[in-house]
């Protein structure tokens, strides 16, 4: 969730935003807001666009900016500061950062157009019903959530060389027929659109400043995978330790994640549970908990290829409380371990209060402590048993698999 803000005592940060088409581009506001300013922040191509005589001191940004910012922002404190942007601020850019470090009433925000609602704009296509994905200072496997057949997606690239790694992902996940769409310095004079598919992809890498829009085509034979629970079990890898199709989309109903929201997974296996609950929104976060090394390194590997590599993976859940501060998360499942002394207690006294639990049993033991902590806390308790059809010689017959008993319970607020 987000941070709390620190309080900014200086004159409101302007943070204005400039496309391609530079100063010319500008509205007065905007104008009159970078020409009030004693310091003008922003990239040196952002910097470049603006005439010499518009502003006062100029600083380029470093790199890494983030580390750097509110030093370089409270050591002018006392100043009229303006942040120049890409387009709409707050679209992935600054003025979230901002927002986030010093609080809205500390900012006045001049946006311009959106690199996706320029693109929009040149393909037709629906703003409100196009996923954006960006891979700025974010792994290129960000995009495979959002791959669906017949979908459409922009992606904000890093660079010149994205649409040529997008190329190559989509041929290596199946996605090969899928178009790609270039649009390099949109809104300015040096404007250019190209399009090719990805399976024959050969164009040279062009301008830094660029979106790419794709049209989503899967092979044949690809196996199809969305953001809703229930994901096909060859997808993931592993031992066997894995909480089952069906039962896991049940679990993450039980879960219901919210957009932003923190899990812990204990008894991670093969990391399907906290997999899924990642996919479900793009901010959504996860730390399994697996005392099993090879485990742990297959839980990372199938989180990668599944386009959520920012899973946190950790060792046994009651040695890593005691050891190092991790935050309080929003819901727990307990897949793992149930019967482990003190493991249970352990993660209701972490849960945030108003969070959500989610246990599975299927021995005898573990179902006992359920009914052991459900008398005591109250929540719901549900059985269920899968069957799968398999063949009897030229028959076909009902295969059971283990019943789980399930307690599902939320945490009494403060």
């Amino acid at each position: 969730m987000t941070n709390s803000a620190v309080s900014w005592t200086g004159p409101r940060i302007a943070v204005v935003g400039i496309g391609a088409d530079g100063w010319d581009g500008l509205g007065r506001a905007a104008r009159e807001a970078i020409g009030a300013a004693a310091v003008l922040f922003g990239s040196a191509r952002q910097l470049a666009l603006v005439p010499e005589a518009a502003a006062g001191e100029r600083v380029a940004w470093p790199s890494p900016l983030l580390p750097a910012l509110p030093g370089l922002l409270e050591s002018r404190a006392g100043a009229r500061l303006c942040v120049l942007a890409s387009g709409d601020p707050m679209f992935f850019g600054i003025g979230v950062t901002l927002a986030r470090l010093y609080g809205p009433r500390a900012l006045q925000v001049l946006p311009q157009p959106s690199s996706a609602s320029l693109a929009c704009a040149r393909l037709g296509w629906s703003l409100a019903d196009t996923p954006v994905v960006s891979v700025v200072g974010r792994p290129l496997a960000a995009v495979l959530p959002e791959l669906v057949d017949r979908g459409r997606l922009l992606v904000l690239s890093a660079d010149e060389h994205t649409p040529g790694q997008l190329a190559e992902l989509l041929r290596r996940h199946g996605f090969g027929a899928s178009e790609l769409t270039v649009l390099e310095q949109l809104g300015g004079p040096s404007e250019q659109i190209g399009a090719d598919v990805a399976q024959r992809w050969q164009r040279p890498a062009g301008d830094p400043l660029n979106i790419v829009a794709i049209s989503c085509v899967a092979d044949a034979d690809q196996v199809r995978t969305t953001r809703l629970p229930g994901l096909p079990d060859q997808l993931f890898g592993g031992d066997g330790q894995l909480t089952k199709r069906e039962v896991r989309a049940l679990t993450l109903a039980a879960l219901a994640p919210a957009p932003g929201e923190l899990l812990w997974d204990v008894g991670g296996g093969s990391g399907s549970i906290a997999i899924e609950w990642c996919r479900a929104h793009p901010g959504n976060r996860a730390v399994t908990f697996e005392r099993l090394e090879r485990r742990r390194r297959q839980i990372a590997d199938n989180a990668a290829a599944l386009g959520v590599g920012h899973i946190v993976v950790r060792g046994e859940l009651l040695a890593e409380v005691g050891r190092a501060e991790i935050a309080a998360p929003e819901a727990i499942f307990v897949g793992g371990g149930l019967t482990q002394d003190g493991l249970l207690g352990t993660c209701w006294a972490q849960l945030r209060p108003g969070g959500r639990l989610v246990a599975n049993a299927v021995t005898a033991e573990s179902e006992s402590l359920l009914l052991t902590w459900a008398a005591a806390q109250g929540g719901e308790l549900r059985k269920f048993q899968i069957y799968r059809a398999e063949p009897l010689g030229s028959l076909t017959a009902w295969r059971p698999q283990l019943p789980v008993t399930q307690w599902s319970v939320v945490k009494p607020g403060a």
